[in-house]
């Protein structure tokens, strides 16, 4: 059965001072870095999808109309 000295890792308490400091920094900047930043981007260009495949002519005129009379 495995355990922990199986995986190969240095304990922080047999490192240097300066090795150990490196290795905690390493794992805060890994956690502070976010996983995905996409997820938003691809959620705002479907809503966009169905609210323009959702637009009539008329609506379009009406729209057209109503952002002419706002300049």
């Amino acid at each position: 059965m495995a355990n922990l000295e199986d995986l190969g890792y240095k304990s922080i308490l047999d490192m240097d001072n300066d090795e150990a400091i490196d290795v905690l920094r390493q794992i805060r900047l890994s956690r502070r870095i976010p996983e995905k930043a996409t997820a938003s981007q691809s959620s705002t260009k479907t809503i966009r999808k169905k609210v323009t495949s959702a637009l009539s002519a008329d609506m379009a005129a009406e729209l057209l109309a109503l952002l002419e009379n706002t300049k």
